[in-house]
């Protein structure tokens, strides 16, 4: 019989592979120079202290259940580069909050990136953290 005359073999039929998701994030680490520094910022700013810490790494827990921790940047494995970019949002129940929060952090002599303004999702002003780090409070729109 010849080979090449024989019809091709139908595929296998295969199910779709399933596709794994994982949990909703539970952990946020940002690298900063200074651990202990950056550590006595956060306790000032979260009105408590770390849960864990150490010369080069500080967590928090915070009332969430987020673990929030900060890394010195020269410890990092593999590398951290600069690629990239975030803010952590604060999200507060009104702007009476925001501004007081605005006001108070001001006073603490946070620089601040952007003063209150309206954008299209709400309220809002951005704070900086000691390795300048995003810290965005705001208030939703009301739809």
């Amino acid at each position: 019989m010849n080979v090449m005359s024989k019809p091709a073999a139908a595929p296998a039929a295969t199910s779709p592979r399933k596709r794994e998701t994982v949990p909703d994030p539970n952990f946020v680490l940002l690298y900063v120079a200074s651990p202990t520094a950056s550590a006595a910022f956060y306790t000032d700013l979260l009105g408590r202290p770390p849960v864990e810490s150490s010369p080069t790494f500080a967590m928090f827990a915070l009332a969430s259940g987020v673990m929030f921790g900060l890394w010195a940047r020269h410890d990092v494995e593999p590398a951290a580069t600069g690629t990239g970019g975030g803010e952590i949002a604060f999200m507060v129940r009104d702007e009476k909050t925001l501004h007081a929060l605005y006001a108070d952090w001001a006073a603490r002599g946070l620089p601040i990136a952007q003063p209150p303004t309206t954008m299209g999702f709400g309220r809002t002003f951005v704070a900086l953290d000691l390795d300048g780090h995003r810290l965005r409070v705001f208030v939703p729109a009301k739809p």
